[in-house]
Formats: C-alpha cells, sequence, structure tokens
C-alpha cells in the first residue's frame, strides 16, 4: 500500500484528488495540507510513501517547503502537481529534491503512473521534462540567468519579484534581512539585473510568476 499526502490549497482540489486516489486498491491517502507550512506538520505527524504537492499557494509555498521536507523525509517522493508548464520550473525544483512534475492539465492516470514510479524510489520524468534535462545538458553555458540561481537565490528571487519585502523574506523563509540582502546581491549580479522591478519584468516575461 502506498501512503500518500495531498497538499493544495484548494480544498475542491484535494477532495477531487483523495477521491480519484481512492479508486486504485494500491493507494491510500494518510491526509491532506493546505500550504508548506501545514505540508511539514503532516509529514512529522504521518508515514507518507508519496507527497502530492501544489507548487503556488498563500503562506509557505511549496517551493518554499520543499528543503525542509527533504530534509525531513530524506526517502519520502516528493511528486509536484502544478498550473506552470514544464519549461518554467520543472529542471529547478528536481534539481532542489522533487521527484517528480507534472503540469495539473496532465491525464489523471499519468499522476497515478507517477506515484507509482516515485513509491519505488525512483524519478518520474515525463517525456517533456526529459527533454529539459537533455537540453540543460547540452547548453550548460546559455541557460537561462534564472536557472543558474542556487535553489535559495531562486527562493529570494521568486518572493522579490512578487513585490515581497526584505522583511517579509526574512520572516518566511527563517532568514535574517542580512542575508536576504545577500542573497539579493548575489542574485543581482549572476542576472545582470539593478533593480526590482527588472526582477518583476524578467519573472512575468519568462511566466515564472502570475
Amino acid at each position: 500500500m502506498i501512503k500518500i499526502g495531498i497538499v493544495d490549497d484548494h480544498a475542491i482540489v484535494r477532495s477531487g484528488l483523495r477521491q480519484f486516489l481512492s479508486e486504485h486498491v494500491d493507494l491510500r491517502v494518510e491526509g491532506e495540507a493546505a500550504n508548506g507550512r501545514e505540508a511539514i506538520d503532516l509529514v512529522r505527524n504521518k508515514e507518507i510513501d508519496v507527497l502530492l504537492m501544489d507548487l503556488s499557494m498563500p503562506g509557505q509555498s511549496g517551493l518554499d517547503a520543499l528543503a525542509m521536507l527533504r530534509a525531513k523525509a530524506p526517502d519520502m517522493g516528493i511528486l509536484i502537481l502544478s498550473g506552470y508548464p514544464e519549461e518554467h520550473y520543472a529542471i529547478n525544483l528536481i534539481r532542489q529534491g522533487a521527484s517528480g512534475y507534472l503540469n495539473k492539465e496532465c491525464e489523471p492516470s499519468e499522476i497515478v503512473e507517477a506515484i507509482r514510479t516515485i513509491a519505488l524510489g525512483r524519478r518520474y520524468l515525463t517525456p517533456a521534462v526529459a527533454e529539459l534535462l537533455a537540453q540543460q545538458l547540452n547548453r550548460k553555458d546559455d541557460a537561462p540567468p534564472h536557472e543558474q540561481l542556487s535553489e535559495r537565490e531562486f527562493q529570494v528571487f521568486l518572493k522579490l519579484a512578487k513585490g515581497e519585502t526584505a522583511g517579509d523574506i526574512a520572516k518566511s523563509l527563517s532568514l535574517s534581512v542580512k542575508t536576504v540582502s545577500t542573497y539579493r546581491t548575489r542574485l543581482m549580479e549572476k542576472m545582470s539585473l539593478s533593480s526590482n522591478s527588472d526582477l518583476t519584468y524578467y519573472a512575468l516575461k519568462n511566466r515564472l510568476i502570475d
């Protein structure tokens, strides 16, 4: 029996996934969470084999929670189920420890296939994500600037692009304001940008934020 946790800020999505997964005899939903912080509590209190997690949620997002979830449950599979197309986030998230990435427009049967694959301790790569990985290996030097950021830099970049202050970011990521400023300076240099409005424009142009 594969034990599953569902993390999504929409109750109707959680309910639909729970109902769909319950139709498969080898899958059992152990619990639900509405944001990254609740996901960490869920993993702390329940034995989860595969966590099915949305990316964009209020409070602590899936991206913010990923590193902490990895630290708390290194053997647990994490399948990202996101509204963003693969080319926007999949490579960064897999590099940061996600076991697989599916767009919410995928066929429901693919979610089950991904869960079963990940439960065996393997990564689940769609043909589109596999192609993106292959492209990245072939073109390390001309990869988009945001793909050259570290995990923390990428988190800080997205939050700055959404208009969050250094104080807000420090609080949500449990960092000092000085550390956030250091990350900001570093990522600005890597991306050759000079202001927060440049970051927002870049993120919108590359469809990393709505």
